[in-house]
């Protein structure tokens, strides 16, 4: 008991500089769960969600377009269960900076491909009936205080209308569930009466639920086959892993991550371990007491450790549960992007570990040197 209560009061010897520390392991054990996360996401395996549909897209390029005809077409394959059209609307909400995802879609076959995205009975037939409609997820919703019936304006940047205007109007059928983010869409049938005479009969890409996610490969390699000599060759891949090629556009996430993880934590190393010096140093004489008291060398740099240990175990534990904390957030509005965002039991086993050996390596040389210290020389130093 004398010891923890020893432990306690050293640890607030100096509150300022202990919490600084402290709130210091905390946010790099915060980065560390957010990258690691990240990491997972571009490096794992692929997800049963991801394996069982596949994204054809333009073999050349995601901005080349696909005829409307594929889309039948593919469809009548028997390894193919059920396939919908997808394209990138763009524009905004009034003012630009009001701008989300937008896709074109057929009503009936988006949503039994999405089955994960959620819409009543109701709202899909308002849906597929109406044919300015569209449908908002019920974040992008409820950001706007939208409601079932509302007028929304589309200030478009890419598709005019044929009349000449760059304005969209769609009559708001009602909300979904989408756990990825705001997302509105609009009825495929409407866009492609209105929009100007290029950008009819076209689709950006297309997403197919396959009939047997064991053969996924070669569900990919007929469909690819169909159009190989084709004006429009396309090329196929597991929805997993399109959206992993998709945002590694901007680099290799996966070690972007690791070298902030790494440089991260070398100056958490250097700023803890400077402090542990450091404090040690101003204990020198009380060092001294102790052992004058009868503590042993060994329990006294016990209690050195021991200090550094709960310092930066205290910190990974604070900041391994303000990351799980965030995590419903962050995949909700990067789910849609890298697929899953989860933050793992192993990450989180990880990240103790390294809490623990992070203690370890900076209470050692005060551990080692409280040890040593005689009381003679230690009463020098006062």
């Amino acid at each position: 008991m004398k010891l923890l209560s020893l432990l306690g009061r050293n640890l607030l010897r100096k509150p300022m500089r202990t919490s600084l520390t402290f709130a210091s392991l905390a946010i790099a054990f915060l980065l560390f769960m957010l990258l690691q996360a990240i990491s997972d996401a571009f490096s794992g395996g692929v997800s049963l969600e991801g394996m069982d549909r596949i994204v054809i897209d333009s073999k050349y390029s995601m901005t080349d377009n696909l005829p409307l005809a594929y889309v039948q077409r593919i469809r009548a394959l028997d390894e193919v269960e059920m396939v919908t059209n997808m394209s990138w609307f763009g524009g905004y909400y009034r003012e630009p900076r009001n701008s989300f995802a937008t896709y074109p879609v057929d009503p009936v076959s988006y949503f039994d491909v999405f089955t994960e995205q959620r819409i009543s009975t109701e709202t899909l037939g308002r849906f597929r009936d109406i044919r300015i409609s569209a449908v908002a997820s019920e974040a992008l919703a409820a950001q706007y205080g939208w409601e079932a019936g509302d007028t929304i304006p589309i200030m478009q940047d890419i598709f005019p209308q044929e009349s000449g205007s760059w304005t969209w109007q769609f009559e708001l059928a009602g909300t979904f569930h989408n756990a990825g983010g705001p997302l509105l869409l609009i009825n495929y049938d409407y866009f492609n009466e209105a929009v100007v005479g290029w950008g009819k009969d076209q689709v950006g890409w297309l997403v197919a639920r396959v009939a047997d996610p064991a053969e996924v490969d070669a569900t990919i390699g007929l469909v690819d086959g169909m159009f190989e000599n084709s004006s429009d060759p396309t090329r196929s891949t597991t929805e997993d892993e399109y959206r992993r090629q998709l945002a590694s556009q901007v680099g290799d996430v996966g070690t972007i991550s690791s070298m902030i993880l790494v440089a991260v934590f070398f100056t958490i190393v250097l700023l803890t371990g400077n402090t542990a010096a450091q404090a040690f140093s101003e204990r020198v004489p009380e060092v001294a007491a102790l052992k004058t008291l009868g503590f042993s060398d060994g329990s006294v740099a016990t209690l050195v450790l021991v200090e550094a240990l709960a310092l930066c175990v205290g910190g990974g534990v604070v900041g391994v549960g303000i990351a799980l904390l965030l995590e419903p957030g962050f995949n909700a509005n990067l789910g849609g992007m890298i697929g899953s965002f989860d933050m793992t039991g192993q990450s989180v086993a990880y990240a103790l570990v390294l809490a623990s050996l992070l203690g370890l390596a900076v209470g050692a040389y005060p551990a080692i040197s409280a040890k040593r210290l005689t009381i003679v020389e230690a009463l020098r130093e006062r």
